[in-house]
């Protein structure tokens, strides 16, 4: 039985995404997996199936494998667009499709989020323009790095207005080339500034294994996922600056890390229970293409 700080931690933290790179699934055999992962020892992990917007007609014929006591919880990948204008209309037209999807065997499906590229000249005005559309759909809004604290800022003005932060950032951490992966630097001052504004966040791509590590795959340093939640979490409870979360997310050791029924810590530094779930509500959740690779590492490492 895994400690309940690992539990806390790693709750429904791992969103599917088999789908995409580089794992690049066909639809029916990712929603095979999907299906065999819910019905797991380690479904407690499991998050949502990630599955773009243009599938959805698709994966209402191959729906057989899930009921009401397993379901299937989506993720929701919009269209990225190059502007307002058509992220305005792209909105619309997927929010129809969700509708639709969510009213095919209502017993069998839900979806619980969507994720979608912000285009760089969406203001303020546009975002209370989505809300009505997408309803309380949680929504986490991607955008390049450069642009990370200022989209945030963003977030958090149009979170003011509303009585939850269903607004969220997306932040991609990896990819499948060395030159996709952003330096611990840049991820932590895009980790401070959600945890200063209680931003909700949550990350893609490039965090299959635990702890930060070289692979030969990408030729570069890939981020663990431990390392990256982690320091979302501590860095919210412990106010931190950029530079000593940066320092968490370059932490190679997994003897840094430990895990108990009362707390989690990294060194020194330390969460409760109580606190760690709390924080949680803010740091959502990572897409991975692989399940098995991160409960693997977990187990060679003893965590699990």
């Amino acid at each position: 039985m895994p400690a309940a700080s690992l539990r806390a931690l790693l709750a429904h933290s791992i969103d599917y995404a088999g789908m995409f790179p580089p794992c690049s699934l066909e639809l029916e055999p990712a929603l095979g997996k999907q299906a065999r992962y819910v019905r797991s020892e380690d479904s407690w992990m499991l998050g949502a199936f990630v599955l773009a917007v243009g599938q959805f007609d698709a994966a209402k014929q191959i729906l057989s494998q899930f009921d009401p006591q397993h379901p299937l919880r989506v993720s929701v990948l919009g269209p990225k667009t190059e502007n307002a204008a058509a992220f305005g209309e792209a909105l619309e037209e997927t929010d129809e499709v969700i509708r639709s999807f969510s009213a095919h065997n209502v017993d069998l499906v839900s979806v619980v989020q969507l994720e979608m590229f912000l285009p760089h000249d969406v203001e303020l005005a546009l975002l209370r323009e989505a809300r009505p559309v997408i309803g309380n759909l949680p929504a986490f809004w991607e955008a390049p790095l450069d642009k990370a604290e200022q989209t945030i800022a963003l977030l958090a003005e149009h979170n003011s207005d509303a009585d939850t932060p269903t607004f969220g950032f997306k932040l991609r951490t990896g990819g499948v080339t060395a030159d996709a992966f952003p330096t611990s630097q840049q991820i932590a001052k895009a980790l401070v500034a959600p945890a200063t504004h209680q931003v909700p966040i949550k990350f893609t791509a490039g965090l299959h294994h635990p702890i930060r590590q070289f692979r030969d795959e990408v030729k570069t340093k890939m981020h663990g996922f431990l390392n990256v939640l982690g320091a979302a979490i501590l860095a919210a409870e412990h106010k931190w600056d950029a530079h000593q979360t940066s320092i968490m997310l370059q932490d190679e050791n997994a003897n840094s890390f430990s895990f108990d029924d009362e707390f989690f810590a990294w060194r020194e530094w330390k969460i409760d229970i109580k606190r760690l779930k709390d924080r949680r509500k803010f740091v959502i959740s990572f897409g991975s293409c692989s399940f098995d690779e991160p409960r693997e590492d977990l187990r060679a490492l003893n965590f699990l």
